[in-house]
């Protein structure tokens, strides 16, 4: 950096700019996923007559369609561009959140109800009526944020390898990464007391809005870096150093070529990156949408206590620790020489031994539930480490034309694993208080999120090993 600065003058920062931007994108996605997490057991449950059934279908069936759009959605972004791309997806999704207000309104209309307070008052078969036409109501709201959330994470990669260079995508990506925690940070200090003074619908549409917001931004802030009247030439040198020849003979390398989508399969990377998201995807999810639910079902505490507020904000707290996760391999590289991926792959091995503190969440919520809320963020921590590391092999691996496909094909996989660990614990949960179900000397739920935790502590481990034995060494993809 210091070569390119003195050759070409001061450098302009505008990329972090754009971070910041992706930050936000994340910050609100994550937003939009939380309100209905922290609205359902305390506000929706009752009005509707859910149980945990109802909502772990919502939430499978949300990553079900999550997963099939992102399986598309990164070819859209790489198809659409960028900017044009970011912007359908927040629309899309931001409209999603905001048809969640309307769920209850409609249910009315089907049962010939004409308030929250007649359906809550419901009984007989109409309960079931209710509970059926409005989960029906969600989880066509579901897919509507489903579809555009898919396209975040492929819009938000492609940009960052189109303003970082390789060695601080990772960093990058754990910034806008932690907008992931910072919404789930916030999510619990404002969602809760605006469902509780404005009614849940309004905790949507609040959020909702949010999303419309950024559009407009990003549509004035965003243009390739080559483009940008922001980005001077000593900082356009910097991003487009990989492009160059390591001697620094300033040689750009020949246009790449385009990948084809089925030609994505073929490789071991894809399917490495693939597996490893299928494998811990749904641990993050499940700590995101359930932890609400378990400290009501386990403790007694609600969302809008203040107890509750405190807790959910103290995990995310936790997992903020991640943004330093970004710069672990960064260390590994200057002290040990290893490429871009060997050191990834180091870093994240260290990130899979910490969510084994997760089996002793149960054993220490017998104490205080501050033990289990700290455990699962250590554990929230150290996927969010992870995860910026998992997304940045991406861009190690392959050539720019094919980043957003391949983040996306990983995304489906992810959304796989999620929907599969969303539904088992649904019904597991269900099941488990149904028979007061023991495992290691808990019952009832209890020991059905006991069983959960189990999986979620071991997921990280054997997606590395796999992840490894797919690609044991740096090898990126060259397009003849």
């Amino acid at each position: 950096m210091s070569t390119i600065q003195n050759t070409l003058g001061k450098m302009s920062n505008y990329r972090w700019t754009i971070c910041a931007m992706l930050f936000f994108a994340t910050t609100v996605n994550y937003l939009d996923r939380q309100v209905l997490s922290l609205t359902w057991d305390e506000f929706i449950k009752p009005e509707f007559h859910w149980d945990e059934s109802h909502y772990g279908t919502i939430t499978a069936v949300f990553s079900f369609v999550y997963a099939a759009c992102m399986l598309f959605a990164g070819r859209f972004v790489d198809w659409m561009g960028s900017k044009k791309g970011y912007l359908w997806a927040i629309g899309i999704w931001s409209l999603g959140a905001c048809l969640h207000a309307f769920c209850g309104i409609i249910t009315e209309h089907f049962v010939g109800l004409h308030s929250a307070a007649e359906l809550m008052g419901a009984t007989g078969d109409v309960v079931v009526t209710i509970a059926t036409i409005s989960m029906y109501c969600f989880l066509a709201a579901r897919c509507v944020l489903a579809l555009g959330e898919a396209g975040n994470f492929p819009a938000a990669i492609k940009v960052t390898a189109e303003y970082f260079p390789k060695k601080d995508r990772a960093y990058a990506t754990s910034i806008f990464n932690a907008g992931a925690s910072i919404g789930a940070l916030i999510a619990p200090l404002s969602i809760p007391l605006l469902a509780k003074a404005w009614g849940w619908e309004m905790a949507f549409i609040v959020i909702g809005v949010l999303g419309f917001i950024w559009m407009g931004f990003w549509i004035f802030m965003y243009t390739a870096p080559a483009k940008s009247k922001h980005v001077n030439k000593a900082e356009l040198e910097y991003i487009e150093q990989d492009n160059y020849e390591e001697e620094g003979n300033a040689v750009p390398q020949t246009e790449e070529k385009k990948m084809s989508f089925l030609q994505c399969f073929s490789y071991k990377q894809t399917w490495a990156f693939a597996i490893g998201k299928f494998m811990t995807d749904g641990v993050w999810w499940f700590f995101l949408f359930w932890t609400p639910s378990y400290l009501n079902t386990q403790f007694g505490i609600k969302t809008s206590d203040g107890l509750g507020i405190a807790l959910i904000f103290t995990l995310y707290a936790i997992t903020m620790l991640s943004i330093y996760g970004g710069k672990l391999p960064t260390i590994i590289i200057k002290k040990t020489g290893l490429n871009p991926y060997a050191a990834r792959m180091r870093a994240m091995l260290i990130f899979a031994f910490f969510p084994l503190l997760v089996l002793l969440a149960q054993p220490l919520g017998t104490i205080s539930p501050w033990f289990p809320v700290i455990l699962i963020g250590i554990g929230g921590a150290a996927h969010q480490s992870w995860s910026a590391n998992i997304f940045s092999t991406v861009g190690d691996m392959f050539p720019k034309t094919a980043i957003a496909t391949v983040t996306g094909i990983g995304g489906m996989a992810g959304g796989i694993g999620c929907m599969v660990l969303q539904y088992v614990a649904g019904e597991l949960f269900v099941y488990a208080g149904e028979t007061n179900m023991a495992f290691m000397g808990f019952e009832g739920k209890p020991a059905g999120y006991f069983v959960i935790f189990c999986v979620c502590a071991v997921a990280y481990l054997i997606g590395w090993c796999i992840m490894k034995a797919l690609v044991p060494k740096y090898k990126p993809i060259v397009l003849n």
